[in-house]
């Protein structure tokens, strides 16, 4: 199990940065929706742009933090 502690903590930071990437992405093209710069989008549009961006965002997030909270068990389980 040790083995693998490198890699859940490079792919959990890896994950965190994707979603707030996500999460920033979405916040600015609802935005640019909201003002009427992407032609042919409704108010509509925006909302469910901004509600995807937020569920991947958590969806994401969940993900990191399961994988922190592997590394917490696999270290509790090297001190016994």
């Amino acid at each position: 199990m040790r083995e693998h502690l490198g890699f859940l903590k490079t792919s959990s930071a890896v994950v965190k940065i994707a979603a707030w990437i996500f999460l920033f992405l979405g916040i600015v093209g609802s935005i640019y929706i909201f003002i009427g710069q992407v032609p042919g989008r409704s108010t509509i549009d925006g909302l469910v742009n901004l509600a995807a961006a937020v569920f991947f965002f958590f969806f994401f997030f969940i993900i990191a933090k399961i994988a922190d909270l592997l590394i917490k068990i696999i270290n509790e389980i090297k001190k016994e």
